[in-house]
């Protein structure tokens, strides 16, 4: 397997989930297209563009950072055509760009709501449909969403509607697109955490720095999106997959080294149905 001057456009890969993806990728000798809105250093979130750029390249890949806001028509098209003239096309594209607001209905203020759909589902379509005619092109096409299985449990509508809405939006773009784009040959998955991730999310928008030690680190995410993209793309489209189960399959059998805190009792994410049992091994709460 390798990803080896295949060329990855990312969504909200300065930090996090994004950039563990693009750097796993660059181990491989892959160009990575970093399309966030982070160019400067923010005060409390790390990273940007640029810092993101110097990872992919120490892990040796090529780098193009770009300021991108999905939520524009114009920036993405721009993005999507830098990147094709400076990498010839486009092999992989990972919507991972999100906003996040855990909040009942009469506490979601509309501009809230509309920043999440306009990122998530809005965003998805967006990044997806400009990436699509360069994917038609490529020898082994993929897409990937940072989005749950389609669960239509009342639990994980009933505190928070109008986020569960956003993500679910991103979602069905895998449903739909995967279905749409069949004779294409163009994969389109959905991978989500069983567990909560270390990421600036989780320390500010949920649970604190104590958070923290009861969630896995992105790389248990970077390392299952790279065995998705390895996937023969015509045969391996339309699944909704949850991290460990998804390596557990591809034979990972020791998922402790993905603990921020050995010494932690993992934290449960949202939106994994209550079907999707741990791989053999692996508690959780």
């Amino acid at each position: 397997m390798s990803l080896k001057n295949k060329t990855l456009f990312v969504t909200g890969a300065s930090r996090g989930i994004g950039l563990a993806i693009a750097v796993r990728a660059a181990r491989d000798g892959a160009n990575v297209v970093i399309a966030a809105k982070t160019a400067e250093a923010h005060p409390k979130l790390p990273g940007t563009i640029y810092t993101a750029a110097k990872e992919i390249e120490d892990a040796g890949g090529k780098a193009l950072p770009l300021v991108v806001d999905v939520r524009e028509e114009s920036s993405v098209q721009e993005a999507v055509d830098k990147a094709v003239a400076q990498f010839g096309g486009i092999d992989i594209c990972v919507n991972n760009a999100s906003a996040i607001s855990l909040t009942p209905t009469l506490m979601t203020d509309m501009k809230r709501y509309d920043l999440m759909h306009q990122i998530n589902t809005r965003g998805t379509f967006l990044t997806s449909k400009a990436c699509i005619p360069h994917l038609k092109n490529a020898e082994n096409p993929h897409v990937l969403m940072l989005s749950p299985p389609l669960d239509m449990s009342p639990r994980w509508f009933g505190s928070h509607v109008a986020y569960t809405m956003a993500k679910f939006g991103m979602s069905m773009c895998v449903l739909g697109m995967a279905e749409e784009f069949k004779p294409d040959g163009i994969a389109f998955n959905a991978l989500w955490p069983r567990t909560g991730i270390a990421t600036a999310a989780i320390q500010f928008a949920l649970t604190g720095e104590e958070g923290l030690r009861h969630c896995r680190t992105p790389e248990i995410m970077a390392d299952a999106a790279y065995g998705i993209f390895n996937k023969p793309s015509r045969d391996f489209s339309g699944n909704f997959l949850i991290d460990d189960t998804f390596l557990y399959g591809e034979g990972v059998r020791d998922f402790d080294h993905y603990k921020v805190d050995p010494t932690a009792s993992l934290m449960p994410d949202f939106f994994v149905p209550e079907s999707s049992e741990p791989p053999p091994g692996v508690k959780i709460g």
